[in-house]
């Protein structure tokens, strides 16, 4: 008798864990279960259109690193299958994949389409069923196996997949089968500040800034880029996920400090003090001394350092030198918000990861039943490191699920 797999989710995970399955075991019934008209979606909209696959990090211990929550269980995983793996398996399937110069992996192509394609067409001719509009509505366990009850009828299955990706409400079906679920916070967003320091200078960056957050450990740097709402780029966002639960705490009520130019105060105020020497005549606010702050910026620090406009270097005080060198090097605005990154909206949450068997992705709590993706309680930063963690453990569970029955006894 053919062993009754079902998955639910037709995201990432979902499709990587039924193929993967269906390769290893032929002889394997599998159904995806998708509440949606199409499947893939995020895959689809990701990196601009064009799919972030993975990154270019192939040690492991490196790229637990990128994980702010599900660093120390995904270091066993990415030792069975991680980047290196990740190109390969495209590539075995006629998609070649290119390394960019931030690191980041894309498709040859430019388009997530054919990542898609690639996907779908390699579930279609490993016999993988997929069904769109069915909504599960209940999971019970039933004798030794799962009834799944969708909007368009049950299914019962031998073991069961749970592939849904950030779902609140899928998290409440979880929770009834006693896996405990981590309340959701938002993991990957700018942040919102109204000052009139950066207000009127969108679109300027800095090339390396250190940014933390005032009144805890976490701190980033990288580069930083100004925007029409506040301050995003990589060291804000990777900050914004190391940190999500301490700012879901404050209500994103919080202070934020930025060094423009990732240098000790004392070192910065050296050099102005030198300037001052070397440049009695000029006017301060006219040209940035220093070549990673743009001018525009430069010309709102001075000024809030209480430097005027029309003031030159001989005709300023110590005081506001050390001022202008605070400026520079510990800039605090006070934030209040946050916003989405794009339309990659990464979620801390989810199953909690103590009663997960990371060797095979499989429940602790109940037997044959598997999970793999964001549904965990596992995000990372941005740069094509959830979609691995998409792709590590849709792998293992699948390989997990296409063992028969009697094979994969026992956690």
């Amino acid at each position: 008798m053919k062993q009754k797999i079902i998955i639910i989710g037709g995201g990432a995970a979902g499709f990587f864990a039924a193929i993967n399955c269906a390769e290893n075991n032929p002889d394997t019934e599998i159904i995806i279960l998708e509440k949606g008209k199409e499947v893939l979606q995020k895959v689809k909209v990701s990196g601009g259109g064009r799919c972030n696959v993975t990154h270019a990090c192939f040690d492991p211990k490196e790229l637990v690193e990128f994980y702010p929550r599900g660093k120390k269980e995904l270091l066993g995983p990415f030792h069975q299958f991680m980047t290196g793996e990740t190109m390969q398996w495209f590539e075995d399937r006629s998609v070649p994949l290119k390394i960019e110069a931030d690191n980041r992996i894309f498709p040859e192509s430019n388009s997530s389409q054919t990542i898609v394609d690639c996907l779908v067409g390699s579930a279609e001719k490993s016999g993988v069923q997929v069904k769109l509009g069915h909504r599960v509505e209940a999971i019970k366990k039933e004798d030794n196996q799962w009834k799944i009850s969708t909007n368009k009828g049950d299914f019962l299955a031998d073991k069961l997949l749970i592939a849904t990706g950030s779902s609140p409400k899928f998290w409440e079906l979880i929770s009834k089968l006693g896996h405990t679920i981590i309340p959701p916070v938002p993991s990957l967003f700018t942040f919102k500040i109204n000052d009139k320091r950066i207000k009127e200078i969108p679109g300027v960056s800095v090339p390396n800034a250190i940014v933390s957050l005032v009144g805890s450990k976490f701190e980033n740097n990288g580069p930083l880029l100004i925007t029409h709402w506040g301050i995003s780029g990589p060291a804000v966002l990777k900050l914004s996920a190391f940190g999500a639960l301490f700012l879901a705490e404050k209500d994103y009520q919080y202070n934020v400090k930025i060094n423009w130019l990732s240098k000790p105060l004392s070192m910065v105020l050296t050099k102005l003090k030198i300037l001052k020497r070397e440049n009695p005549k000029k006017q301060v606010v006219i040209k940035s001394v220093f070549k990673d702050i743009p001018k525009r910026l430069w010309e709102n620090l001075v000024l809030a350092a209480e430097i005027k406009q029309e003031q030159r270097w001989a005709d300023t005080s110590n005081k506001q030198l050390e001022n202008l060198a605070n400026q520079l090097t510990n800039t605090v605005f006070n934030a209040n918000g946050k916003t989405t990154f794009k339309e990659e909206f990464v979620t801390a949450g989810g199953v909690a990861l103590k009663e997960i068997n990371f060797k095979r992705f499989e429940s602790k709590i109940h037997q044959n039943l598997f999970f793999a993706g964001e549904v965990l309680n596992i995000d990372a930063i941005t740069g094509g490191f959830n979609f691995q963690n998409a792709w590590t453990g849709g792998f293992i569970a699948g390989k997990s699920l296409s063992l028969t029955l009697s094979e994969g006894e026992g956690n």
